[in-house]
């Protein structure tokens, strides 16, 4: 039986702000072609368990690994697409959406070099992927809060990683943007991608997760099926999971 191969290994990580821990002793392992969410309520951890994998957030103990690398040596970072918390496409830049996902790419082919149609043509199919292409040429300002945070997702795509990162990418979006989500996911899935996902109600996203991770209190409670809300809400401490209900970018990624 082939074993897929190891994407992060997280081992007994730990992390605290102001010298209170937020991680305690987190370990976690997810495999190539696995969609696995990250939930549990607010000031949970989870996010902080995201970003700490990532390397946005310094462990105070423990270790990560990405891709068989130890994180502070790795440097791949065109393999992972990153998502952050709605911070809002625009940012004030009067740039379009094209422009936007564009950025994307300079993970992959560099700051300096100019686009070539291998980059128009991954732009592009990103901007398909979200349901974004006939607003390409639009300001971003002028999206929707739910099509701004699409552009976004489209411009971890346009990178073509293997390692998706969502941290609450559904948060507050209409219901259009949601299954927009969905269907990009599924796309990328499909194609062998790997997705890890922080979110605190899963909607349409719900039939694509292969594996719920609950965090509680900074530790892990749960790491299996997407838990049932049905009178139990992700036990242990009622962390009002509700995998049912609809409802910073950093130095690695220069855009």
């Amino acid at each position: 039986m082939l074993v897929s191969p190891i994407v992060i290994q997280v081992e007994h990580a730990t992390a605290a702000y102001d010298g209170r821990p937020v991680l305690r002793g987190v370990s976690l392992t997810v495999t190539a072609g696995e969609v696995v969410a990250v939930l549990g309520a607010n000031g949970s951890g989870k996010s902080t368990l995201v970003r700490a994998i990532l390397g946005l957030v310094p462990l105070t103990g423990g270790a990560v690994t990405l891709f068989g690398t130890p994180a502070r040596r790795f440097r791949q970072w065109r393999r992972i697409g990153y998502v952050p918390q709605r911070l809002g496409a625009g940012s004030g830049v009067p740039a379009t959406v094209a422009e936007v996902v564009a950025a994307g790419r300079l993970a992959r082919r560099g700051v300096f070099r100019p686009a070539r149609s291998a980059d128009r043509e991954a732009v592009a199919a990103a901007l398909r992927a979200v349901g974004l292409a006939d607003r390409a040429g639009d300001p971003v300002a002028t999206l929707s809060g739910g099509q701004q945070q699409r552009t976004l997702i489209a411009r971890a795509l346009a990178g073509q990683p293997e390692l998706l990162v969502l941290d609450e990418p559904t948060a507050g979006v209409d219901a259009a943007s949601q299954e927009a989500f969905a269907d990009a996911l599924r796309g990328f899935v499909a194609e062998g991608g790997t997705v890890l996902l922080v979110a605190h109600e899963l909607g349409p996203l719900h039939p694509l997760i292969s594996r719920a991770v609950v965090v509680h209190h900074g530790e892990i409670a749960h790491d299996g099926p997407v838990p049932s809300p049905a009178g139990h809400h992700a036990e242990p401490g009622h962390d009002h999971v509700h995998p049912h209900a609809p409802t910073e970018s950093s130095r690695m990624w220069s855009a």
